[in-house]
């Protein structure tokens, strides 16, 4: 199998959009008005960064819509929510800042990528402002944004995420107690496991 190594070589694929394309035109320094209303109404977004040797990482944040918060029109403030504490985000933020956002709205094809640097703050006010039910985030991921713009429905079209009737069974597919019992040899049953997580989750979801 032969690899595509050089941009030349890319090129030669795919067409060079012009400086006049809407691909092109499309990228915004700043947040708009269209921003901070996708923003606001999206209850999860994707956050890509790297550790700036090579190792790449995506995780995803999920709160009631708004969760994330527009500081301002190049500012967006994102709370960490109690997690598994690998905490590769976060640690790959304090190395090497530039981060990638992917914000979705349920049902909506379209979504709003958002690229900047981040910092990790535990500032009280913030984490007071971002606060659930009297329950702070453990810190705040704020992003100083470079680039954001509307990315096209093609890839949500073609999967048909959002239609119910082209998804699995959730019965016949395997829960996380079983897959952690096969991948993990854990030795309670799956059903214990799965009953364990359930406890968790409800303790620590805030």
């Amino acid at each position: 199998m032969e690899f595509v190594t050089t941009r030349d070589q890319l090129r030669t694929i795919y067409k060079t959009p012009r400086p006049t394309d809407g691909s092109i035109r499309k990228e915004l320094k700043k947040l708009d008005g269209h921003c901070r209303s996708f923003i606001g109404k999206s209850p999860f977004v994707l956050i890509g960064s790297s550790d700036g040797a090579g190792n790449a990482d995506v995780t995803p944040k999920g709160d009631k819509p708004g969760f994330a918060t527009v500081l301002d029109d190049t500012t967006i403030a994102i709370p960490d929510r109690p997690g598994n504490n690998r905490l590769d985000t976060l640690e790959n933020i304090l190395v090497n800042p530039p981060v990638g956002l992917l914000f979705l709205i349920p049902g909506m094809n379209e979504t709003l990528r958002v690229n900047g640097d981040a910092r990790i703050t535990v500032d009280a006010n913030l984490r007071e402002r971002l606060a659930v039910d009297g329950r702070e985030p453990q810190s705040v991921v704020v992003v100083s944004v470079k680039a954001a713009y509307m990315h096209c429905a093609k890839a949500f079209m073609r999967s048909d995420l959002w239609k119910p009737e082209t998804w699995y069974d959730r019965a016949t597919l395997p829960t996380l107690g079983q897959i952690m019992r096969d991948q993990l040899a854990v030795a309670d049953s799956a059903e214990a496991t799965d009953r364990w997580l359930d406890e968790e989750y409800k303790k620590t979801m805030w």
